[in-house]
């Protein structure tokens, strides 16, 4: 009996290491930090922000690396992704997709699916509006859009309680005034969280999240975007493959941003999921996993 636990045992480390992979690519100055689950057919997995690091992202990746070569990464500047500096040189979004160019020929992928989430998605979709050729497959998961007007709609406070308001704020007051402890920084997402889910349990999960931001590299991508003026519509014409865009009926990302997608992405389909907000994996894990599984399967056929 002792001996089958030990080669059971043993067989299930060893398969949970052939199915994930943790490296690091060296180009000129920059490393990028890249995790890798399972094997299949390649999806690189955008996660939002930004100035945010792949670490929330890994469950997400696991469950897809199930059946799929499932990658995701820190992007520049964040995790362990390093450059030399973080300025308007260094953070701009054609620095970004030329990482994730880098990423793919690392891997000698010749074409991938592209999952980004949120701020990932908006990041994704100026990704296959450069690159359309190397576009297999494309999910806009919560995607902030393809274009910057979602901007001067949203409210993310608007969605909170008054108690949660009033916390908020005081957090951020004790932020601003040089309390950057991960304490203090764990209140702060601990308020804000609630405003990004509809069941409320999973509220530590995301506001374990949102202590990860850089809001120095959350300031300089949105200063590049509305520098270039942001607008995928025209590249992303070219896109002839299926695209699934998933969202939350109460996600914080409202209707209109997809369905403006949907009139340039010629081949997509949208999916609402009800009694969920901003994350699909953990308010509605079945119906998200499941849209997402079916989609990946329409591509195979």
């Amino acid at each position: 009996m002792k001996t089958t636990l030990f080669f059971l045992i043993n067989f299930l480390i060893s398969t949970f290491l052939f199915c994930q992979s943790e490296e690091y690519i060296k180009t000129r100055k920059n490393i990028i930090h890249i995790t890798t689950y399972g094997e299949g057919q390649p999806i690189l997995i955008i996660n939002g922000g930004p100035g945010m690091n792949s670490n929330g992202f890994k469950t997400l990746a696991e469950i897809i690396g199930k059946s799929n070569k499932a990658i995701i990464y820190d992007q520049r500047g964040t995790g362990k992704s390093v450059i030399p500096s973080i300025d308007t040189n260094t953070i701009a979004l054609d620095s970004m997709i030329n990482d994730i160019e880098i990423i793919r020929n690392h891997l000698n992928i010749e074409s991938w699916i592209i999952l980004g989430h949120s701020f990932g998605g908006m990041l994704g979709s100026y990704y296959a509006s450069k690159f359309p050729e190397k576009i297999k497959g494309l999910i806009l998961s919560s995607s902030g859009g393809i274009n910057m007007d979602l901007f001067s709609r949203i409210n993310i406070t608007s969605r909170l309680s008054e108690p949660d308001k009033d916390s908020l704020n005081y957090w951020n007051a004790k932020i601003a005034n040089g309390d950057t402890t991960y304490f203090a920084r764990f209140q702060r997402g601990k308020f804000l969280a609630p405003a990004y889910l509809f069941n409320k349990s999973n509220i530590p999960i995301v506001a374990e999240r949102l202590t990860q931001g850089n809001p120095v590299i959350n300031t300089l991508v949105y200063q590049n975007m509305r520098k270039i003026n942001f607008d995928c519509s025209e590249g992303l014409k070219e896109i002839k493959v299926p695209v699934l865009i998933i969202q939350g009926k109460q996600d914080l990302i409202d209707k209109e941003t997809a369905e403006t997608a949907m009139k340039v992405l010629t081949y997509s389909t949208l999916v609402i999921l009800k009694n969920c907000g901003h994350y699909g994996w953990l308010d509605q894990p079945e119906q998200y996993f499941k849209s997402i599984n079916e989609y990946l399967k329409s591509l195979k056929t």
